[in-house]
């Protein structure tokens, strides 16, 4: 029980992967609205009182996004084996530019989310392969609990490119919640 009590004063850990899909944004929601408010904002609950100290001041959350690294290539310029042109510097910088408006557009969206919800949340930027960042991730925060969202890959697709969520609920030395999206109703 002393330990129960004292990793609640502490508070808990909890990191949230989030990229420009509307799927990591369904998991931000559905893990704000479950795990941090179990009263979601504006919503009535009639047989509790609220608390006096929320679970989002007790919570420490991390929105992680990794970006893809841009590769450089190199372009044979002339004849010859010695011949070779590299990308040059201005469209590095011209993709990095783009890549950083895109972060922090995602970022600016996650943030609003939490914002709406009462919860403050740290952002955090890693690049690379994002299935081995977030396990990185979770290495250097050790989190109590690591978010990620499943984008419903089919049997094949899921062989074929492989999973994040799959390969971080295996790798990952902490719990790992993966939330699907609602099934999408199509009329015909």
């Amino acid at each position: 029980m002393a330990a129960e009590a004292a990793a609640a004063e502490r508070g808990r850990k909890v990191v949230v992967a989030i990229d420009e899909s509307d799927v990591s944004l369904y998991a931000l929601r559905w893990a704000l609205d479950t795990l941090f408010i179990p009263w979601a904002a504006g919503a009535p609950d009639h047989h509790h009182e609220r608390p006096t100290s929320s679970l989002s001041q007790l919570t420490h959350l991390t929105l992680l996004h990794v970006q893809q690294p841009f590769h450089t290539y190199f372009f044979p310029s002339g004849p010859g084996p010695a011949a070779a042109l590299y990308t040059p510097t201005s469209i590095i910088d011209s993709v990095k530019k783009a890549q950083e408006e895109n972060t922090n557009a995602l970022f600016a969206r996650a943030l609003r989310v939490c914002e709406d919800r009462m919860v403050k949340a740290v952002t955090m930027v890693m690049e690379g392969d994002p299935k081995d960042m977030i396990c990185h991730a979770a290495e250097q925060i050790n989190p109590d609990l690591v978010v990620v969202g499943s984008r419903g890959l089919g049997k094949v697709k899921r062989a074929l490119l492989g999973s994040v969520s799959d390969y971080c609920a295996h790798h990952v030395k902490c719990a790992v919640l993966i939330v699907k999206p609602p099934p999408t109703h199509t009329h015909k």
